[in-house]
């Protein structure tokens, strides 16, 4: 199997390490490719993302571990960009669209946050109600079509306290629906999604995002799946990634989709 992360984040956002220490534990590991995706900058000052200068050195610096690593490891430089982001796309191999924000009021609100920060959000925006929550959340999601990416990153983002504060059941038809009809729009626009295993390395949750119900309607929908660890820390580069590719053979992929010097193809899952 050709394994490829493309979701890692380095000291040129919010994640521990630098480029090359990434670099260098992607070839330990024994992957084939790895894609850096820093964070575009937000309307707003934050933690999670560096412009001006950080942005001209990061792709300066992907562009030099390009060339060192060629033949050892395949290095693309992608950014994660939310419906908000106000980077300019240009100059990047790969766009990752992720929905970090809600527009609530004209206001924007945090929701991938700590579980006390993400149940006020709910209390204060939706009185208390988890399945509003998670209905705002895929209405608004949506229109990560409006930005072009070629990747959604953690479709379901919503379920990552839902169980632990008890917002929801993710079992139940009516959460269900929502995350169906807003996958079935996200698709006519977009074709590839990944499982995203960052929120078991952090400790949030038990399985990866995407759920098995979720993963089975993008087979339906002849969708593409590409497998990522979100990755803030080197040490867990890897994290579930037999998880995923379980998940994935069993809900009836046998493919998963890799970025090459030559665009998307798919790769037989081994």
């Amino acid at each position: 199997m050709y394994l490829q992360n493309l979701h890692t984040h380095s000291h040129f956002c919010d994640g521990k390490n630098t480029l090359e220490e990434m670099c260098e534990r992607a070839v330990e590991l024994g992957f084939n490719s790895i894609g850096f995706s820093r964070h575009a900058c937000m309307p707003h000052p934050s933690i999670y993302c560096k412009g001006g200068e950080a942005i001209v050195e990061y792709k300066k610096k992907s562009a030099e571990l390009k060339k060192a690593y060629e033949g050892k490891l395949d290095i693309f430089c992608g950014a994660e960009f939310d419906l908000y982001s106000v980077d300019p796309q240009e100059g990047y191999d790969y766009i990752i669209g992720s929905f970090h924000y809600l527009k609530e009021n004209g206001e924007l609100v945090g929701i991938d946050r700590t579980p006390e920060q993400v149940q006020k959000v709910v209390d204060e925006y939706f009185g208390g109600n988890g399945l509003e929550f998670a209905r705002h959340f895929y209405e608004q999601s949506v229109r990560l079509c409006d930005i072009n990416p070629d990747i959604i990153g953690h479709f379901d983002l919503v379920t990552k306290h839902s169980k632990t504060l008890g917002l929801f059941d993710e079992d139940s038809k009516e959460y269900q629906s929502l995350a169906i009809e807003a996958v079935r729009e996200i698709s006519k626009k977009v074709k590839i999604f990944e499982i995203n295993t960052g929120c078991v390395s952090r400790g949030y949750r038990e399985s990866p995002y995407l759920a098995p119900f979720i993963v089975k309607e993008l087979k339906r929908l002849d969708c593409q799946i590409t497998i990522s660890s979100d990755c803030h820390n080197k040490d867990f580069f890897d994290c579930e990634w037999e998880t995923a590719k379980t998940r994935l053979l069993d809900c009836g992929y046998k493919n998963i989709v890799i970025l090459t010097k030559d665009g998307f193809k798919e790769e037989a899952i081994i």
